[in-house]
């Protein structure tokens, strides 16, 4: 007969009295139980699983590693105790060494929502988003209402480039459980970044007239109102944010939201000190280019122009290492080669094409093609002004087209010819029902479909919308390299593109020289639009524009600045520039970096001289 052990009882019951300051709150209570239990029996399995909760839950991830690592050597069937240890382990900034932890509980049976989160977050840290998304599926079909678990599957959808899909996993996000302020913040602030501006601006309100907002959640609201153009509001949770006592853990994020701030204002000599303290604290290589990127930006702002140069070298090395992590397949292939500029139209093809059943000029999109960062977000925005345009930001809805053209069994761009009218028109029913997930056009409107780099295009173009009139924009080749070097752009193949000047130079050298073969052959209806002289005689330019689209004169389209405010959210990077007055401010704005632009100018010489500006 075993006799009654009093440490044993006593020892239990201080984990039970432990649970029970958990749950009310008292973590630091919890704690101190805990551990008198373990001086009553060193190896109580109950005390230490809870020391070691409240371990992690107070971020202190190395003690919590060694309570559970403690755990896995006296219970080493348990998968929760592995699956513990896998989720301190990330906590201290070690994924690789979290995984193995993590394969040994799914070994041992763990298949709940919460091992698949965790498993999804340390896929995450480690930038594979592929399988952090196959498991954050896993977590949503096990716990569909889950709000977390919803929002870092959106994301890992966002981080694979998967919009749509990211978008209809947020449509329902009010049914979600578990709707915190911090979490309704972080979905409006994916939800933006989806280009989604309504449903993104009603998880903000949302966000902002919850009073229980942490530092954490104030941070993400800095970045959307900043994102919108809501300066003034970024400032004023900002300002609150600062009387906040204990900032621990948010510490690089409030700096973060005072640089980004501090940059809206002009006071650029405060940003440069903020970023530069935040890089001072960033261990990891390929997260440096989140501060380094708008640090040049400061830089240049100043007249720091050597500086702001090597910032922005070291950010595209930075940049680099992301991408070599988040997209092996696509690094690996060195610099993009733009193949879609090797396969032009047949002339003999082209010849068989047919207009018949195609849509009016009128009932046709207006199409804005360009290199990137030549001044499309301004025209686009002066075309929504007027009251018979409507803009959508940009989509990639006529690559969706070029696909469903090559889904008819033709090779692109050789044998459009050998589709009816029938197909034609079933693409373009395609596209006009994408559109309309977008944006509602109201009868007699006509849709400004700006992509710039459907500059590519144009046999998708004129193919399906052969009555179109397109608009290409043109700026100084000099000024658009640079203004793209110093860009941050997400899009991997684009963000390899300009990750050297050479590189950049020789694609869009390349660009151009498939859009003036194209245009010569197809012959559509399409007007240059010079940046420099668009923004030096904006009314007369914006006049004839209007002629060349065929529409009423209307006095809005005078007051661009006015729309982008009302619009909020812009999804390109001009977003900040858009709400300003016009002016020639970036106008030759290369030639402070002319001698690191002076090697590849060879490149884009030849469009130096076809549009006479000077090098």
């Amino acid at each position: 007969m075993n006799e009654p052990n009093p440490s044993v009882d006593e020892a239990d019951g201080l984990v039970g009295d432990a649970l029970a300051s958990l749950d009310a709150g008292r973590p630091e209570v919890a704690e101190m139980q805990c551990r008198r239990a373990l001086t009553l029996r060193p190896q109580h399995t109950g005390a230490l699983s809870v020391l070691g909760l409240v371990l992690h839950d107070a971020r202190r991830h190395g003690e919590a590693e060694q309570v559970f690592l403690q755990l896995t050597q006296l219970e080493p069937g348990e998968a929760v105790h592995w699956m513990n240890l896998g989720t301190a382990r990330r906590g201290l900034g070690n994924p690789e060494g979290a995984l193995p932890a993590f394969a040994r509980a799914a070994q041992l049976g763990a298949a709940t929502p919460d091992f698949f989160f965790n498993l999804g977050l340390t896929h995450l840290d480690r930038k594979d988003f592929e399988s952090a998304l196959a498991v954050f599926e896993r977590a949503r079909q096990l716990a569909p209402g889950d709000a977390e678990i919803r929002f870092q599957y959106a994301h890992a959808c966002y981080e694979c480039l998967r919009t749509d899909q990211a978008i209809a996993a947020l449509a329902d996000w009010k049914s979600l459980h578990g709707l915190t302020a911090d979490v309704v913040a972080r979905i409006g602030n994916l939800l933006m970044n989806l280009g989604a501006s309504d449903a993104a601006e009603e998880a903000l309100r949302t966000a902002l007239a919850d009073r229980a907002t942490d530092l954490g959640t104030s941070v993400t609201l800095v970045k959307m109102l900043e994102r919108t153009n809501r300066v003034s509001e970024a400032r004023t949770i900002l300002e609150q944010a600062a009387t906040v006592n204990d900032t621990s853990g948010f510490e690089a994020g409030l700096t973060l939201a005072r640089a980004t701030l501090a940059q809206r204002e002009g006071d650029h000599e405060l940003a440069v000190r903020l970023l530069r303290q935040v890089l001072a604290e960033c261990k990891e290589f390929d997260r440096r280019q989140y501060q380094l990127f708008p640090l040049a930006k400061s830089l240049d702002a100043l007249g720091r122009y050597e500086e702001a140069f090597e910032v922005l070298q070291e950010a595209h090395r930075s940049q680099l290492a992301h991408l070599q992590m988040a997209h092996p397949l696509l690094s690996v292939r060195n610099a993009p080669t733009l193949i879609i500029t090797e396969y032009g139209c047949d002339p003999a093809d082209v010849a068989t094409w047919s207009d018949a059943g195609a849509p009016s000029v009128a009932d046709s999109p207006v199409f804005i093609v360009a290199f990137p960062r030549s001044g499309t977000t301004l025209l686009e925005l002066t075309l929504d002004a007027h009251p018979d345009m409507q803009s959508m930001d940009e989509q990639p809805f006529l690559q969706n087209a070029l696909e469903d053209l090559t889904a008819q069994g033709i090779r692109y761009p050789l044998q459009l010819g050998k589709l009816d009218s029938n197909q034609l028109e079933a693409v373009r029913t395609r596209y006009w029902e994408r559109v309309r997930s977008k944006v509602t056009l109201r009868p007699g409107q006509r849709l400004v479909d700006k992509n710039p780099l459907n500059l590519l295009r144009l046999p998708v173009i004129h193919r399906i919308f052969p009555n179109s009139r397109i608009i290409v924009a043109v700026r100084h080749p000099c000024d658009v390299l640079l203004s793209c070097y110093m860009q941050h752009f997400r899009a991997p193949e684009f963000a390899l593109l300009c990750n050297d000047l050479e590189t950049m130079a020789a694609g869009y050298r390349r660009s151009f020289d498939f859009w003036y073969q194209q245009a010569g052959l197809l012959q559509p209806a399409a007007r240059e639009v010079r940046y420099e002289s668009f923004v030096a005689d904006f009314p007369n330019e914006i006049r004839g524009i209007i002629d060349f689209l065929e529409l009423p004169w209307n006095d809005a389209v005078l007051a661009p600045a006015e729309r982008a405010r009302d619009k909020g959210y812009i999804s390109t990077p001009s977003y900040s520039q858009v709400v300003q007055p016009i002016s020639s401010k970036s106008v030759g704005r290369w030639r402070s970096y002319e001698r690191h632009l002076a090697p590849v100018l060879p490149h884009v010489r030849p469009y130096l001289e076809r549009w006479s500006y000077e090098a």
